[in-house]
């Protein structure tokens, strides 16, 4: 089966999937329950077919090759239409149903919308209930393959080409200083940014970021560090009590009632992207008519929510 237009043996891409998500023979032997001689053999028609090594050595382990990842996501999307032939779309009935979602979300995303998730998914189904789990340094991808969360929230960009994605709405950054702070007596210019020591956030412990990039490759500027911590929520708590600046998305910002903390928010004088917010999932997850709700009803409420606050601003 030397060329892939002669004929079409979907078994192949289910193969394909599971090795490149398991990143190893045995892996997807396991999962796909057959012997890893025959998942060895499949190993070598995928690259015959395909003219790729599909997974290669690296070291005491084996790795996707990047023309895999590269096929990937649309290996996904095919299983997952083939999928919806086989078994189509019904209407979920609610009746006896109390699903449990485990969802990892970044503090931005938990203060702002639990609470509001949970009441518009308890309109069809009272007995929901969630569970929101802190970011980690971990990788994301590996709970949501390994059904650890339902559902990842976020921005992180360290995810698996596999993992299927979709955005809910964009945020920015803006300073955050105490009422009366010096700063705020004169114009904000990146020179003067700088002058005082900065709070950071990064659940991965990096005191460096976009801000500092910018700061360095366009001014010849450095910010100190003061101070990393892993929430926002925690950053702005306390903060009233310093001269230290802190960066924070606008959504932490609108949700906290700043003037209630003794806080000053104010544009940052540089131009910074802003950051995408996400939901992301496993493909197994694509076609299950709970989980599609699940992802809708995020869908719902993250988004008119954030266009709500918007038109507050």
């Amino acid at each position: 089966m030397g060329n892939i237009t002669s004929g079409y043996d979907l078994n192949l891409l289910k193969a394909m999937n599971a090795l490149v998500e398991e990143a190893s023979v045995t892996g997807a032997a396991a999962r796909l329950q057959v012997s890893a001689a025959t998942m060895s053999r499949t190993l070598s028609r995928l690259r015959e077919t395909f003219r790729d090594a599909i997974l290669v050595q690296s070291g005491r382990h084996m790795v996707p090759t990047p023309r895999a990842l590269q096929m990937q996501p649309r290996v996904n999307q095919i299983l997952a239409a083939i999928g919806d032939l086989y078994h189509p779309r019904r209407e979920l009935d609610f009746t006896g149903l109390a699903p449990i979602f485990r969802i990892r979300a970044a503090d931005v995303v938990i203060g702002p919308y639990a609470e509001a998730l949970l009441r518009a998914l308890r309109v069809d189904c009272p007995a929901t209930t969630l569970i929101f789990t802190a970011e980690s340094s971990s990788d994301d991808s590996d709970f949501l393959r390994q059904e650890g969360i339902d559902l990842y929230i976020g921005a992180t960009a360290f995810l698996r080409p596999e993992i299927m994605r979709r955005n809910l709405f964009e945020t920015r950054f803006r300073g955050v200083v105490r009422a009366g702070h010096p700063l705020l007596l004169g114009d904000i210019t990146p020179q003067t940014l700088v002058t005082y020591d900065h709070i950071a956030v990064s659940r991965r412990g990096r005191r460096r970021g976009p801000i500092d990039e910018i700061l360095a490759d366009q001014y010849g500027l450095t910010r100190n560090v003061a101070l990393l911590l892993t929430s926002f929520y925690a950053a702005l708590q306390g903060l009233s009590q310093t001269d230290l600046v802190l960066s924070v998305p606008d959504i932490v910002i609108d949700a906290s009632r700043l003037d209630r903390l003794g806080l000053f928010a104010f544009p940052l004088p540089i131009e910074l992207d802003p950051v995408t917010i996400f939901q992301a999932w496993h493909p197994r997850h694509e076609n299950d008519l709970i989980h599609q709700w699940l992802r809708r009803t995020v869908m719902q409420v993250m988004c008119r929510s954030h266009v709500a606050r918007e038109s507050t601003v």
